[in-house]
């Protein structure tokens, strides 16, 4: 079973620039992508695979045109064209609608999977990121330096405030024994 811890984050000027620029190149990477998969069904009626989206996000990143794209960390990116992938099969499977352009006053996140953090000590380390992100647990149950997550999801609010939120396999909870229903009979 799956489980998620979430906390209030507080990163440091450096650090809300680095992620800024990811969340910039997340939105970018999920809008430019839908906008071609809009203009190859709508001009020749095909379907994009995710192979070709990863394909044309190799390209984008060795093009000069937006070549910020290599200054962020890949994960995210490569997160987004599998999130983007998910909700058009889902579209398709009639349960949920159209996939929607990002817009940057919307809420922000950055999905990184185990090969772009690092936890070491109750601290979480972030690729291309030099310091820990400083964040406040909210759970007392969990000691973060006992965390093990899988996923880690950094967001930013429309209001500024900044979370991190902690996936992690979680052992499923035993069901509780049941009741012996009292009878007549069973009373002694």
């Amino acid at each position: 079973m799956r489980t998620a811890y979430k906390c209030r984050a507080y990163p440091d000027p450096e650090q809300a620039a680095q992620l800024g620029r990811t969340f910039g190149c997340v939105r970018l990477v999920w809008n430019r992508t839908l906008a071609e998969r809009r203009h190859a069904y709508r001009e020749r009626g095909e379907n994009t695979s995710y192979a070709r989206t990863d394909a044309a996000l190799t390209g984008w990143k060795k093009t000069a045109e937006p070549g910020f794209l290599s200054e962020v960390s890949s994960v995210p990116l490569q997160q987004v064209l599998g999130h983007q992938h998910t909700a058009f099969s889902n579209f398709f499977a009639g349960r949920a609608a159209y996939p929607r352009f990002k817009s940057r006053n919307g809420k922000q996140s950055a999905h990184d999977t185990r090969s772009a953090f690092r936890m070491r000590d109750g601290r979480l380390f972030l690729a291309k990121q030099q310091a820990p992100l400083a964040f406040v647990r909210s759970f007392d149950e969990t000691d973060p330096a006992a965390l093990d997550p899988t996923t880690v999801v950094v967001s930013r609010e429309p209001d500024g405030r900044w979370y991190v939120a902690f996936a992690v396999e979680a052992e499923d909870p035993q069901p509780a024994p049941r009741p012996v229903p009292r009878s007549a009979s069973t009373s002694g």
